[in-house]
């Protein structure tokens, strides 16, 4: 059976967890299809670039999808599975439906995607928030090992090989000229999505095909990864001069570093302030580490000094009823 039975209340339904963009390739290793002389038949706005080393290459659309031929593979990508399968990427996208989504770009192509290696994968998550989206962007703070960026309408979360963002998908898709469903509609959607862009494998421990896309095993694999990687980002309280907390010197010590990384601006601001002085020469390397290491633990510690920020309390605990209800 592919699919859980559930029956959903609408609050339920604002929360959508799908695929989005899925590239694929599929080599010679996997199918025993003359690539060049029967795919390019299938495409639409077929173009033929032939080069100096006697390589060929077809060129062409899928509903969509960009298609690349030679004679040793094809590569599929640029697109969202979910919105060339179910018609917008705002929908959920069960393992039924991803199972059908390969089984349709496999008739399509009479090629066996489900044995194509996926080279890229977006897994994402809507969130119906109380608050405009901008007001939470300023309460995640710091991810280990990813550099943060702020982007117009969101906070990016960046690796080499990944990215963890969180952005406004509503003004995303009216930015992109595209409609907004009924059930989005004069609402705050908070996309909450994490991007594989290269080294799948090496990510995720496992061989990633078309078919691994709609294993249960794999799916909550990489739900349970989502959460574990936003319950990473350093969350951003308001500090509360709660002197009667302070039991010892090493709280009120703490303290005064919370009270120092509020006046200048936040746990984001404070760390940018370091590399800045970093920068210039004012800090050593070691020093700037040590000045970041003190930051995250004042950060992280003593639930007595900090009260946590209503906005970050209901994005927790919406999140933790996501990963609940799809696994």
């Amino acid at each position: 059976m592919v699919t859980k039975s559930v029956t959903k209340s609408k609050h339920q339904t604002a929360k959508d967890m799908s695929f989005d963009t899925v590239n694929f390739r599929l080599t010679k290793d996997d199918s025993n299809t003359d690539f060049l002389s029967e795919t390019p038949c299938y495409l639409q706005n077929v173009s033929v670039h032939k080069f100096s080393n006697g390589n060929t290459v077809f060129t062409g659309d899928l509903n969509g999808y960009k298609v690349s031929v030679n004679d040793y593979q094809i590569k599929i990508k640029d697109c969202s599975l979910c919105k060339w399968h179910l018609g917008d990427n705002f929908k959920e996208m069960t393992r039924g439906d991803t199972k059908q989504a390969v089984e349709r770009l496999s008739d399509l192509l009479h090629l066996p995607i489900d044995k194509a290696a996926v080279t890229r994968l977006d897994f994402a998550l809507n969130i119906i928030t109380k608050h405009p989206t901008d007001v939470y962007f300023g309460h995640l703070g710091t991810l280990n090992h990813y550099k943060r960026l702020v982007q117009p309408y969101g906070v990016y979360y960046c690796q080499n090989t990944e990215k963890f963002v969180l952005y406004d998908k509503v003004k995303e898709q009216r930015k992109a000229g595209a409609a907004i469903p009924d059930l989005y509609q004069n609402r705050n959607v908070l996309r909450i999505e994490q991007r594989y862009l290269s080294r799948i494998n090496d990510r995720l421990k496992t061989a990633v095909k078309g078919e691994t896309l709609y294993n249960e095993t794999f799916y909550n694999s990489l739900l349970y990864r989502w959460r574990d990687t936003y319950n990473g980002i350093a969350k951003i309280n308001d500090v509360t001069l709660n002197f009667s907390a302070m039991k010892t010197k090493k709280d009120a010590y703490r303290l005064g570093i919370l009270a120092l990384i509020e006046r200048a601006g936040g746990q984001v601001e404070f760390m940018a302030q370091i590399t800045e002085a970093q920068k210039r020469g004012e800090l050593s390397k070691k020093q700037a580490y040590d000045l970041r290491a003190v930051a995250n633990e004042a950060m992280q510690t003593n639930e007595r000094i900090t009260a946590p920020n209503e906005v970050i309390t209901e994005l927790d605990g919406k999140v933790k009823r996501a990963v609940k209800f799809y696994r």
